[in-house]
């Protein structure tokens, strides 16, 4: 699948071979259970600091969800990486926020507000190949000093086709019944019980689940040795 990236003066996250360089202290800046069991079971250390951030989407990104994608992952990253520099933080800091949205003919599926709300959605999505953007955000944070700090950040976002069955009426309402539409972008968990509504999905797993930490490690692989 295509990727895409943005990138604001990022400092390089790779400098293990210097031994001179500081401990990398790895944030994740989600609450997601999802996010975190990904992020572990791929061998980073890291530290939860969430923070609520608005993420209403202005019009023009609407139409343009690879952009809202980034930009959300974007602010989430950004709200906490503020928090962390108001408690006086020093050293050296990689914080990581992410985004992800389900995509249909243009039409981008958050979480779903009521039950009726996720029927809808399941309803779009049955017999259709949907589309499902992961946006990333890490932030380096280099701080040697409280009052002396630089800042970089780099954003990409992955993308994965996932195709579902034919649904039923019936189908959906069983599906409802588990519970897990309520936080989950397109009313589906793909990890749970939501596999069963899924044909095929072509590109990465991960990226469905909320983080490509296939691509992420790639691009900053030092996350993967961090003492956090």
């Amino acid at each position: 699948m295509e990727n895409e990236e943005n990138t604001q003066n990022a400092p390089e996250a790779s400098a293990s071979s210097d031994e001179s360089m500081p401990a990398l202290d790895v944030v994740l800046a989600s609450a997601s259970p999802r996010r975190k069991q990904l992020l572990a079971d791929a061998g980073v250390r890291f530290v939860v600091h969430s923070s609520d951030v608005d993420e209403t989407l202005e019009p023009d990104l609407l139409a343009d969800p690879p952009e809202a994608c980034k930009k959300l992952a974007e602010r989430k990253a950004g709200a906490v990486v503020q928090e962390v520099l108001a408690e006086d933080y020093t050293g050296m800091a990689a914080v990581i926020g992410a985004d992800t949205m389900v995509v249909l003919d243009g039409e981008i599926f958050g979480k779903p507000v009521s039950l009726s709300d996720a029927k809808r959605m399941l309803r779009r999505l049955s017999g259709r190949t949907h589309e499902v953007l992961t946006a990333v955000s890490v932030w380096m944070v280099a701080a040697p000093e409280p009052e002396k700090i630089s800042l970089g950040f780099r954003t990409f976002v992955e993308r994965t086709a996932v195709t579902f069955h034919e649904l039923t009426d019936e189908e959906i309402a069983d599906y409802l019944r588990k519970g897990e539409s309520f936080d989950k972008a397109g009313a589906y968990a793909v990890q749970g019980a939501g596999a069963d509504l899924v044909a095929r999905v072509d590109g990465a797993l991960d990226t469905v689940i909320g983080l490509p930490v296939g691509r992420l490690l790639e691009e900053f692989p030092d996350l993967a040795g961090s003492p956090s």
